[in-house]
């Protein structure tokens, strides 16, 4: 049996199509990240391998920071920050809650990060023989900025396809509008304030578009100026790009976690955004940083 948010056993929900929503965006995203390390010469099986890493630290990392920064109607509903550390089952249950992109993007570095310890790389593409559970030094490590850069342009791309999630379950839309592509928002998930209101800003729609775009810009930036590029910079782009959406998004977006008086993630995306563009003009005003030799003119 169906029902408009997940496939049903009965009254019992069997599988959510928000969760086949993000394996399809992370899918997506893996592929793409395996088209670039074609492009550059590395061995395109050690995404798939790392992917798994970036997705379990990932989802422990987007929980963690939806725990501690929980949506004020969340707050409402007995799942405040207060309330999950007083019953780990409550964090360990994802299906009530949320996921935080910034901790997702925080955890999948760490993931990067353990992975990379993980594999000895060889002239740019190889795997050590043997040493697949055993963590090599630091000498022998993945190149993580380069990774990091592998991944950028298909994060955007899962992030783009894993907003359409928040459109099946009815949630993080915008202010009321009368505007033509307005989206009708049933009563049972209106946030309390807005019930006299029906139609709502498509803020998951107005992400995707621009969480596309960027991905398309990352991988245009990554062709057209390869041989400009320092190692690192495209997914410091990324932490340029990303940051300046969600906080425009912000602006629309009802239900948002509030800290001190200000929003959440907009104080720390506005924070990110400013400190990665310093770094990328440090590094090319500056001329400082390495050259990324394993990517393709």
């Amino acid at each position: 049996m169906f029902s408009s948010t997940a496939i049903m056993w009965g009254d019992t929900p069997i599988v959510h199509y928000y969760g086949i929503i993000l394996v399809v965006g992370a899918l997506l995203g893996g592929y793409l990240a395996v088209l670039e390390a074609r492009r550059r010469n590395i061995d395109p099986d050690l995404v798939w391998d790392a992917l798994i890493w970036l997705l379990i630290f990932g989802v422990i990392g987007a929980r963690l920071y939806h725990v501690f920064t929980p949506m004020p109607s969340m707050a409402e509903r007995g799942y405040s920050t207060a309330d999950y550390l007083s019953d780990w089952r409550k964090i360990v249950n994802i299906r009530n809650g949320g996921l935080g992109i910034p901790g997702g993007v925080l955890g999948g570095i760490v993931g990067m990060w353990l992975f990379s310890f993980r594999f000895k790389f060889a002239n740019g593409k190889e795997r050590a023989a043997g040493k697949s559970f055993i963590y090599s030094d630091r000498a022998n490590q993945l190149h993580m900025p380069t990774w990091m850069d592998i991944a950028a342009p298909g994060l955007l791309l899962a992030q783009a396809i894993g907003r359409w999630g928040n459109f099946v379950n009815q949630e993080l839309y915008g202010l009321p509008t009368d505007l033509p592509w307005g989206i009708y928002i049933d009563q049972l998930y209106r946030v309390p304030g807005f019930a006299e209101f029906e139609r709502f800003h498509p803020t998951f729609l107005y992400e995707s578009i621009l969480n596309l775009l960027g991905c398309l810009l990352l991988v245009w930036v990554g062709r057209k100026y390869a041989k400009q590029l320092v190692a690192g910079d495209i997914f410091l782009g990324y932490l340029v790009i990303y940051p300046i959406v969600r906080i425009l998004m912000e602006f629309l977006r009802l239900d948002s976690a509030v800290t001190n008086g200000f929003n959440t993630n907009q104080s720390l995306m506005v924070v990110v955004a400013a400190i990665a563009a310093a770094v990328l003009a440090f590094r090319h005003l500056g001329k400082s940083g390495k050259r990324d030799t394993t990517v393709a003119a």
